[in-house]
């Protein structure tokens, strides 16, 4: 499984709205980021109380991709 299909698949899961959930990707230099885009009404449920949902998200990617030998990005916008 790709990085961007995890991303997809563990957003969806948490939002009410799963066909507004968009993940664009982009490489710069030695660091790919990756935008998560969903419903508005959603975004409290991707961020969590705190920022804990977005770090757990940011932590799970960043395991996943470890074997890419590349810095990875998660940005919600």
């Amino acid at each position: 499984m790709e990085v961007k299909e995890l991303i997809e698949l563990i957003a969806k899961a948490l939002v009410d709205h799963p066909d507004q959930v968009r993940v664009t990707e982009q490489v710069k230099d030695n660091t790919i980021v990756y935008q998560l885009s969903v419903a508005p009404d959603d975004m409290g449920k991707v961020i969590g109380k705190q920022g804990r949902v977005a770090k757990a998200l940011r932590t799970v990617v960043g395991s996943a991709a470890v074997k890419e030998d590349k810095r990875v990005v998660v940005e919600i916008v």
